[in-house]
Parts: C-alpha cells; sequence; structure tokens
C-alpha cells in the first residue's frame, strides 16, 4: 500500500462512488477504479461490495477505514514537522461535556481563526473514553480530569473546576445529620462527576436508592429542577442555565470540591497543531473559576 492508494479509497468512501471521487481527485474514472482493484489485489480481498454502478463498504473496507485515516492523518502531521512549522490538517480533539460547553468555545472559536489550514473536528466523552481514543490515535488531544498517571500520555494542567452539589429549590441543607436524597441525577458509570458524588454518598454510609442516567447538562439541570434528584457538578455550568431559581446550590468541602483538567496526548506525538492548541486555552493562573 502506498499513501496515494490510501487517499483514492478513502476519497471514495467519502465521497459515495467512483464518479464523484474522480471529480474531487482531477483524475478519469478508470484511472481511480484500476488504483482501487490494485489496492484490492495487494490486499487480497474485496473492499467495496458492487451492485451496478452504486459501492457499498464491504467488511475489509469497513476495517481498512480507520487505519486509512490515521495513517494518512499520520502523513499530513509529518509533513507540517518537516515543513514551515505551521498548524494544517485534521485535529481531533476529545473533551468531557461539561469542558466543552462551558471552557471550549472562546478558545476553540479563537484556534479556528488563527489556524484556518487546520480541520478541527470535537468529540465529548468520558476520560476513560477520551484517554483510549488518545492512546489509540483517533484522537490527537483530550482535556480530561487529572492527575493524569498514564506515562504514556504527555499532559498539561489547564483549568481547576469547582464542584457543587445542585438540588430542586425545595432542598433547603445537605446537612451531614439529616439523610441524604435517595436519588441522583447522573451520567453514564465512567463520569467522573458521579463518581464523585457516589464518593459522597458513600462517606455517609449511605448510597442513592436510584439513579436517573441522562446525556446532556440541559437535561440534568432540568430534572433537578423538576425534583427528581441531586446533582454533581461544575459550578461554571450553571452560569448559562436561565432557570436557576427552581435549583438550590450546595457546597462541598474545600477538600472534596476541586477537580484539575489536563490537556493530554500520547508521549512523542507533540506537534505544530497541539503548540497551536495550548496557545489558546487558558493557563490556571488566567482561571476565572478555580478553586
Amino acid at each position: 500500500m502506498d499513501l496515494d492508494d490510501l487517499l483514492i479509497f478513502r476519497t471514495v468512501v467519502k465521497a459515495g462512488g467512483i464518479t464523484r471521487a474522480a471529480e474531487r481527485l482531477h483524475r478519469v474514472q478508470s484511472n481511480v477504479t484500476t488504483r482501487i482493484r490494485q489496492l484490492e489485489a495487494k490486499l487480497g480481498a474485496d473492499l467495496f461490495i458492487r451492485e451496478g454502478k452504486r459501492l457499498h463498504l464491504s467488511p475489509a473496507g469497513q476495517t481498512l477505514l480507520p487505519y486509512a485515516e490515521r495513517l494518512l492523518a499520520l502523513a499530513d502531521e509529518a509533513r507540517a514537522a518537516v515543513g514551515s512549522g505551521v498548524p494544517q490538517g485534521p485535529l481531533a480533539l476529545g473533551a468531557m461535556e461539561s469542558t466543552a460547553a462551558v471552557r471550549l468555545p472562546g478558545p476553540l472559536a479563537d484556534f479556528v481563526a488563527r489556524h484556518p489550514q487546520v480541520r478541527l473536528a470535537l468529540k465529548t466523552g468520558n476520560p476513560q473514553q477520551l484517554a483510549a481514543g488518545v492512546l489509540a490515535g483517533t484522537l490527537d488531544a483530550a482535556l480530561i480530569p487529572g492527575p493524569v498517571t498514564d506515562g504514556r500520555l504527555a499532559h498539561v494542567p489547564l483549568y481547576r473546576e469547582e464542584l457543587v452539589i445542585i438540588g430542586p429549590a425545595s432542598l433547603k441543607s445537605l446537612h451531614a445529620r439529616r439523610p441524604p436524597p435517595d436519588a441522583v441525577v447522573a451520567f453514564e458509570p465512567g463520569c467522573p462527576h458521579r463518581a464523585r458524588l457516589e464518593q459522597w454518598y458513600a462517606r455517609r454510609g449511605s448510597g442513592p436508592a436510584h439513579t436517573v442516567e441522562i446525556s446532556s447538562y440541559h437535561a440534568m439541570l432540568g430534572c433537578v429542577a423538576a425534583g427528581m434528584g441531586i446533582a454533581l457538578v461544575p459550578r461554571a455550568v450553571l452560569a448559562g442555565f436561565a432557570q436557576q431559581q427552581y435549583l438550590s446550590m450546595h457546597a462541598l468541602p474545600r477538600s472534596e470540591h476541586g477537580m484539575l483538567i489536563e490537556l493530554v496526548w500520547r508521549q512523542g506525538a507533540h506537534s505544530p497543531k497541539i503548540e497551536a492548541l495550548l496557545g489558546v486555552l487558558k493557563p490556571p493562573a488566567a482561571d476565572s473559576h478555580g478553586a
């Protein structure tokens, strides 16, 4: 295989057929068809299921596509690294939803304006998924809670979030001598905020009777406001909620309320794009929500 073969293969997939791929590549259709056939011969497998003039990815093609994406991205990175040093090519960034919603809109808008040659993509997930994505090469970098202890990951601390427990407006106190609420609203297992809330219950010798699992902070805040349970969130998330009068906020002890957010990337994979990303993300000293 060579990179040109992989580029042609990926373009056929993205374009949805030979004709459009040939137009995008400025090649004749017969050349694109021949190169795909040659690639299939090299691999010993059909990459497409052919139905007349329509092409569908075969199982072998589905297996090859993510490898092609990674190899082409790596080639882009190599060209940028040995060339002018100007950030360019794809940049896949991962973050937890709270970080993406509260911390990234301004910096990423700045990044896009400064570096138009970079194709930025953002993916949200829990810290385990994000770290695995960085190590697998599907993400270039990610923002995850620290401390980061995996020696395969380079990391820089960025933000310190203040975590608070929120409940409906009718919940006046979470006094230690009172039993905690019997329901929580949280993301799926793997969310660090859910884990912190479960630890908070454990220190009180109990646990919630049931958990309402949701997939967005807007839904979480709405559920809590409706009295469906309590939740643990970064305090900064509340700033964008227009109906805060329906919520109560309860501070955690200072030893429990902080969460450090770090930017991570794979050791040895520092690039002009990572450097440019660090250039727009605020350092801890400039953090207005520090704890």
